[in-house]
């Protein structure tokens, strides 16, 4: 019965391997959280790529697609790759530090977006994921700074919206309640979005309460992560870990991973022991 059960437990994971959903990340608990299946994408990209093999565009392309479908190690030597090409892109840097961030590389994802950040100042996708790790890493004050950078240079009403989340919350860790109200009352995030993170704001805003945050039409395992994230904090910031506790635990058993609220909740549950 041993051996059986040993034999059905790596034919499942080969399976699973071979279908392309390979592991991505485990976490403290031991659960394991896996990629996706290619449905074409990463197929086109690669077939696009082996005709001119050195060309760093078709490389981002790749690992995007590849990053589409939660294969975020795959990406990171994909990105590695194009970094063996051209060591300066910035963008490169951009995206394989949001992949190590993806797979909890921390301090990998902290180094490639700082040395991108002095490679190309502008790029607006550096500093809003080197805001993220700092905030992971619990330096407000910093991811603060990040967001500040970034949020100017957002390039539509959604990305206009998370940069103002995530600067509300950091000012708000950082102990800089006045900075953040005055950020709400300015309403950088002005034009709809329609997306979670202004779903965030109205609660932060006191537009709606907390158990109005999360409506009907959010089922997504990533949609679930990143609101409960955003509740729970609110909580926190407001002293009530109780309540907060709550919803990071709920934001962890939505299984959206890669959602960055997920990642921050599996943190600030570590934090609240």
């Amino acid at each position: 019965m041993r051996a059986t059960a040993v034999f059905l437990g790596i034919s499942i994971a080969w399976a699973a391997s071979a279908a392309g959903q390979s592991v991505q990340y485990r976490s403290p608990a031991g659960v394991e959280y896996r990629s996706q299946r290619d449905t074409g994408a990463i197929a086109r990209a690669e077939s696009a790529l082996a005709v001119s093999p050195r060309n760093v565009d078709l490389i981002i392309q790749l690992g995007v697609a590849q990053s589409g479908v939660r294969q975020y190690r795959e990406a990171i030597k994909t990105f590695t790759r194009g970094l063996a090409i051209a060591p300066q892109n910035a963008l490169l840097y951009r995206w394989r530090g949001h992949r190590y961030l993806s797979t909890r590389q921390f301090d990998r994802a902290m180094d490639d977006l700082t040395r991108g950040s002095r490679l190309d100042s502008t790029i607006y996708g550096i500093w809003y994921h080197l805001g993220i790790v700092r905030y992971a890493r619990g330096d407000f004050a910093g991811a603060a700074d990040a967001f500040t950078r970034a949020l100017p240079g957002a390039p539509d009403a959604g990305e206009r919206a998370g940069a103002t989340d995530w600067l509300w919350m950091s000012l708000s860790r950082a102990g800089r309640s006045g900075e953040a109200r005055a950020l709400l009352d300015s309403r950088p995030d002005s034009v709809p979005a329609g997306n979670v993170y202004q779903q965030r704001l109205r609660l932060y805003r006191g537009e709606v309460n907390p158990d109005s945050v999360i409506t009907a039409v959010d089922t997504s395992d990533v949609a679930v992560a990143t609101l409960s994230y955003g509740i729970g904090n609110w909580y926190l910031v407001r002293g009530d870990t109780t309540r907060a506790r709550t919803w990071f635990e709920r934001s962890v058993r939505s299984g959206g991973w890669p959602a960055f609220g997920f990642i921050v909740s599996e943190l600030e549950l570590r934090r609240l022991r």
